[in-house]
C-alpha cells in the first residue's frame, strides 16, 4: 500500500464561493507548515487535532490566498492518516495554484478515489461502505440517497458480518467434531444444520430480491411517453419537469423527434423520452419520428400511454394498445377537463392496463401516476432503518454465489454425504460474503472500484 502524501481539489472544479484542497499522508503536516502562516506570521500549530486555523497560503514569499486550515490527526480522520483541508476562495485558478504549491512542497497528485481507498485499506471503512460513498455522491433521488447513507452507516456490513458469524460457527463445529469425534458428536447434526441454515438462506434470498428495488433507485426507470398526435404528451412532459421544455401547439405532429429529460417523481428517477405522435402519415420526416418512437417504446422499462379523452379512439389507438398489452405500462386518460367521450373503465377493458384520469392542463392526477409507478417498480414498502437494499451488481453476484453454496450444503445433507463436504461449501459461502465487505478481494478489483470515484474523494 502506498503511504506517501497525496493531495487533490476536493470540491468541483468550477468557480464557487469556497474551494477545498485535501492533503493526506505522513507528510501532510510538514507540507502545511511550509506553506501556511497565521495572521501573526507564526507557523501553524499541528499538535492539537481537529482545530481550524486562520491565515494565509504562501508560495515562497508570494501570498496566494486568505484561508482556513483544518488539522486532523490520524487515525481520527477520513483516511485514518494525518489529514489537512485548506478552505480557500473557490476560483478555479486559485485552487489550482494552491494545489500546485502543495505538490511542490512534498505531496503528489491523488488518483481518483484514492482518499476513500486509503480509508478502506487503513480499516476505517469496509468495501461496501466505500462503494456507498460513491453512491451518496451520485444519488439522484431521496430513495437512492437514504439507501446509500444507510449502507455508509454500516447497515449492509452488519448484516453480512452476522451471516458470516453464523456460517463460521457451523464450519468450526464440523471441523472440531471431525478432529475430536470422541468428545464432539455429529449425531443428528444434519437436520440441525439444515434448520440453522434456513434463516441464512432466507436472508440471502431477501437481499438478492432487493436488487430490483436498488437498481430502480440508482439507475432510474427509462420511461417513454407515447400516444397519438395532440394527445397531450408534450404537455405532460412539461408538467412532470415543472418547466416548458417541450413545444406545445394545436398542430398535430409538432413533436417529430425524441426529447429526453431526467426527473424525480415520487422518489424515483425517471429518464423520460417524449416521442412523436404515433399515427400513419405520408410525411417522411414525421414517419421517421414515429419509427423512433416505436423503437424507444420497445426498449423502455416503462411506457406511459397518453389518450385524449375528448376524442374517440381510432386504429392508431388500437395499434398502440396492442403494442403495450404485455409491457409494463400506465395509461393516462388526458384532457379530462374537457367533454369526455370515453370512460376510464371502458379504456381499461380495451387495453388491459391500469388507466388513470389526468389533466395535464390543470395538473391533476399526477399524484396517482406517482403511486402507480412506485407500485410497478418497488417490491413492498421501502424502509431504511433496518432494511438492506442491494444496489451493486458486484454485491448481488457475491450473494448469489453464497446462496448457491448454501444450497449445495442442503443437497449434500439430503444426499447423505459426509460432513466434510458441508464444510467445503460452507467455507465457499463464507468467502463469497467476505468479498462484499472487502475481505480476500484481489488488488485489481479494489483498483477498478476506486478508479470510478471522482477526483478528490
Amino acid at each position: 500500500m502506498k503511504t506517501d502524501t497525496i493531495a487533490a481539489i476536493a470540491t468541483a472544479l468550477s468557480n464557487s464561493g469556497i474551494g477545498i484542497i485535501r492533503i493526506s499522508g505522513k507528510e501532510a503536516f510538514p507540507v502545511i507548515r511550509r506553506i501556511f502562516r497565521t495572521k501573526s506570521g507564526k507557523k501553524i500549530d499541528t499538535e492539537k487535532s481537529h482545530r481550524v486555523h486562520y491565515g494565509f497560503i504562501y508560495d515562497g514569499e508570494e501570498k496566494l490566498d486568505e484561508v482556513l486550515v483544518l488539522i486532523m490527526k490520524g487515525p481520527h480522520s477520513y483516511t485514518a492518516e494525518d489529514t489537512v483541508e485548506i478552505d480557500c476562495h473557490g476560483g478555479v485558478w486559485m485552487m489550482k495554484r494552491i494545489l500546485e504549491t502543495v505538490i511542490r512542497n512534498g505531496a503528489r497528485a491523488a488518483e481518483p478515489g484514492e482518499f476513500t481507498k486509503r480509508a478502506f485499506l487503513n480499516g476505517r471503512i469496509d468495501l461496501s461502505q466505500a462503494e456507498a460513498v460513491a453512491d451518496v455522491i451520485q444519488a439522484e433521488n431521496d430513495y437512492a440517497l437514504k439507501s446509500s447513507v444507510s449502507q455508509l452507516g454500516g447497515s449492509l456490513s452488519r448484516k453480512i458480518r452476522d451471516l458470516r458469524e453464523k456460517i463460521l460457527y457451523q464450519i468450526a463445529f464440523i471441523e472440531s467434531a471431525l478432529d475430536d469425534p470422541e468428545h464432539i458428536s455429529l449425531d443428528g447434526y444434519r437436520e440441525k444444520l439444515k434448520n440453522e441454515l434456513f434463516p441464512v438462506k432466507e436472508e440471502l434470498q431477501k437481499m438478492i430480491c432487493s436488487f430490483d428495488n436498488g437498481k430502480v433507485m440508482t439507475e432510474g426507470v427509462r420511461t417513454v411517453i407515447v400516444g397519438k398526435p395532440n394527445a397531450g404528451k408534450s404537455s405532460l412532459m412539461n408538467v412532470l419537469l415543472g418547466e416548458e421544455r417541450a413545444i406545445v401547439t394545436d398542430i398535430a405532429g409538432t413533436t417529430r423527434d425524441t426529447l429526453e429529460e431526467k426527473l424525480s417523481l415520487g422518489g424515483i428517477t425517471l429518464k423520460v423520452v417524449d416521442t412523436a405522435g404515433i399515427r400513419d402519415t405520408e410525411d417522411v420526416v414525421e414517419r421517421m419520428g414515429v419509427d423512433r418512437a416505436r423503437k424507444a417504446a420497445a426498449d423502455a422499462d416503462l411506457i406511459i400511454y397518453v389518450v385524449d379523452a375528448s376524442r374517440p379512439l381510432d386504429e392508431n389507438d388500437r395499434d398502440i394498445m396492442a403494442f403495450i398489452r404485455d409491457k409494463k405500462a400506465v395509461v393516462l386518460l388526458n384532457k379530462t377537463d374537457l367533454q369526455v367521450v370515453i370512460s376510464p373503465e371502458e379504456l381499461e377493458n380495451m387495453c388491459g392496463q391500469k388507466v388513470i384520469p389526468v389533466s395535464a392542463k390543470e395538473e391533476t392526477g399526477i399524484d396517482m401516476l406517482e403511486e402507480e409507478i412506485r407500485r410497478l417498480f418497488y417490491r413492498g414498502e421501502i424502509r431504511f432503518n433496518d432494511q438492506v437494499t442491494i444496489t451493486n451488481v458486484r454485491q448481488k453476484a457475491a450473494l448469489e454465489e453464497s446462496l448457491s453454496s448454501i444450497r449445495m450444503v442442503e443437497e449434500s445433507i439430503d444426499g447423505g454425504l459426509p460432513e466434510d463436504f458441508y464444510s467445503i461449501d460452507l467455507m465457499s459461502a463464507y468467502e463469497q460474503l467476505g468479498r462484499i465487505i472487502g475481505e480476500a478481494v484481489e488488488d485489481d478489483l479494489v483498483n477498478e472500484i476506486f478508479s470510478k470515484f471522482c477526483m478528490g474523494k
